[in-house]
């Protein structure tokens, strides 16, 4: 099921771009302001953005660059009643895949998501999509798990520090990396956060969570995966 996150203050333009999307089989979230979304993205999976630029407290602009921060890949489509060229390149420049000026006719704003979502589907074809170790599975697109405990659903966080663990195999991953990887560079929370998503990983992925196999601490460093 594609998930899409929306991001529009104006009541009646959210409900008509939201009933719309679901008439289409996609699944809708909706925010009214930035900082919510950013916090729904942070703990959600999603498969494409529409982002209105002209929200209360935090600009979609400034939405727009937070999210780059963690997620380079994830197509961002900006709404805006701004139309001057200089407006939609800065919407550009900061990390949107696409631009469009209210009014919109609903017809094109349907084509060009999903134009962007093909785009995007066509980029991540040759990403690692699910990985299998010791008894443990895991989808990359769904975030669903097994383990020793059963199936399950990992969080946002969780599903991105545990990609950058097995794509580094066998390697120690530093705390800075983990933290500049995970949480970006301006999100700076303690290493004791770290240890707290290493131990649910754990609770989750090992046979023993006390004799960990698979997710292994490096004193003073940081830590490693092992398959």
């Amino acid at each position: 099921m594609i998930r899409i996150l929306l991001v529009e203050d104006e009541e009646s333009i959210s409900n008509l771009i939201k009933i719309n999307l679901e008439l289409d089989n996609y699944t809708v979230v909706a925010c009214e302001n930035g900082k919510k979304a950013v916090e729904v993205f942070n703990n959600e999976r999603f498969d494409l953005i529409i982002l209105d630029i002209m929200l209360p407290g935090m600009s979609g602009i400034e939405v727009c660059q937070q999210i780059r921060l963690t997620d380079s890949s994830i197509p961002i489509l900006m709404l805006s009643a701004r139309s001057q060229p200089e407006d939609r390149i800065k919407g550009l420049k900061k990390g949107a895949d696409d631009y469009l000026s209210k009014p919109f006719v609903l017809e094109e704003l349907l084509l060009r998501i999903e134009k962007l979502l093909q785009r995007s589907k066509d980029d991540i074809k040759s990403e690692m999509e699910a990985y299998e170790f010791g008894n443990n599975e895991v989808d990359f697109n769904t975030f669903e798990a097994r383990g020793p405990k059963g199936i399950f659903v990992l969080t946002k966080k969780e599903v991105m520090l545990l990609r950058l663990l097995i794509e580094r195999k066998n390697q120690v991953v530093s705390r800075k990396e983990i933290l500049q990887a995970v949480w970006g560079y301006d999100v700076i929370p303690s290493t004791r956060t770290i240890d707290n998503f290493i131990l649910v990983l754990r609770k989750n992925f090992e046979e023993d969570p006390s004799h960990p196999k698979h997710f292994i601490s490096v004193r003073g460093v940081g830590y490693k995966f092992v398959d």
